[in-house]
């Protein structure tokens, strides 16, 4: 069903597209009520385009919503891909493991042992000690590594970091190389291997190196053969780098306050770490997959779920985020939930509580906070019902 409304916000038309396949649990109005929550967070900040699915075979739940102006350059429906960022983390952990199960690898293994030397020379040097050939696969995996982040991090010099570059030079093609190289230039490591967390898109470039070396693919023909296709995921594909199998419709345009940044060129420097373009649809069939041992044994996945802490309410694995909502709102909530997030505002979670997916994106770079309490709100609703 489609309807259309007025919101004197903004001062906009915006349409809502509400696809229901299944709703057979609690209420006949629970989709109006998800409807009511997607719009309700999507008045709180400048949302342009937003997306969300949930879905629970147990339960009979299957809803898919999008949302845009009406005036968007690209006709949104709710097919349409979206930049997933950081989401990309668990589909690059997903393929190590994979090699894992297929014995080219271990996750104790050292990066050295699969990656060129001159790559890992002078990857990891603090405090005049050398630590590169100590840095382990789980290392990368889990962010305790101790490497800077090429995107966030500060220079030793005071210069723009990669984050501040993508809007600098925008036609710029970043070589995986190129961003390891930049770190070790210009950044400095925060911790010895294993003697910390730091969160940081260098170790997935580094990751996806390795799945490459190791497999004899690219990483995006990786992803297509070993994932895409198995799983039916037609509308996915790497940034700048491929194409879908099918539904080769235009990404949704993306957005850090007005500025629109979906057709950089220098998005390329997001890669392992964060290219993927997806569905909701496709997101919910990967973590379906990733759950039910469809893609790597039930040891690896359970080996994943190795958690250190990040930070209040939220733990990492390999590639795999788990919230619980009730250190995170310090409430009597049992919710929590697994999967990740990106700098878009993206969202893939499970909730085993409710064997329950949700997926989606507001796409807006300030709205991440938000989105996660998009889906909390859900969550809850759904829990009532």
């Amino acid at each position: 069903m489609q309807k259309e409304s007025n919101t004197m916000k903004n001062k906009v038309i915006r349409t809502l597209i509400l696809f229901v396949s299944i709703w057979t649990f609690g209420q006949q109005n629970g989709p109006q009520k998800i409807a009511e929550l997607f719009a309700t967070a999507l008045e709180k900040e400048p949302i342009k385009s937003a997306f969300l699915h949930v879905y629970s075979k147990s339960k009979g739940i299957d809803l898919r919503l999008a949302e845009s102006t009406v005036n968007s350059e690209n006709a949104l429906t709710i097919n349409t891909p979206f930049y997933t960022a950081s989401i990309t983390k668990m589909l690059t952990a997903t393929a190590v493991g994979m090699l894992k199960d297929q014995k080219k690898l271990n996750f104790e293994d050292k990066i050295a042992q699969h990656l060129p030397k001159s790559l890992i020379e002078k990857l990891h040097v603090l405090d005049g000690n050398e630590y590169s050939k100590d840095i382990t696969i789980a290392h990368l995996l889990q962010h305790t590594s101790g490497l800077p982040d090429y995107f966030t991090d500060n220079t030793i010099d005071g210069s723009p970091n990669i984050i501040n570059q993508l809007l600098m030079d925008t036609d710029r093609l970043w070589s995986p190389e190129e961003l390891i190289q930049f770190s070790k230039e210009k950044m400095e490591p925060h911790f010895a291997p294993g003697e910390g967390y730091h969160y940081t898109d260098t170790e997935y470039v580094l990751l996806a190196l390795l799945i490459e070396k190791v497999s004899g693919l690219s990483l995006n023909e990786f992803f297509k053969q070993h994932i895409f296709k198995p799983l039916g995921m037609n509308g996915s594909y790497i940034n700048l780098k491929s194409s879908p199998l099918k539904n080769e419709m235009a990404m949704a345009e993306f957005y850090a306050g007005d500025a629109e940044l979906s057709t950089l060129k220098s998005l390329s420097a997001d890669w392992g770490g964060g290219g993927l373009v997806a569905t909701t649809q496709d997101l919910t069939r990967f973590l379906q997959g990733f759950n039910n041992d469809a893609l790597v044994k039930k040891e690896t996945r359970q080996d994943m779920q190795q958690w250190v802490y990040e930070s209040v309410g939220m733990d990492y694995g390999y590639g795999l985020r788990k919230v619980s909502f009730k250190e995170l709102y310090n409430n009597d909530s049992n919710l929590e939930v697994i999967g990740h997030t990106g700098s878009t505002a993206s969202f893939l979670w499970y909730c085993p509580q409710l064997d329950t997916y949700v997926s989606g994106t507001l796409n807006q770079l300030e709205a991440s906070k938000g989105a996660l309490n998009l889906v909390y709100e859900i969550l809850k609703l759904i829990q009532k019902e």
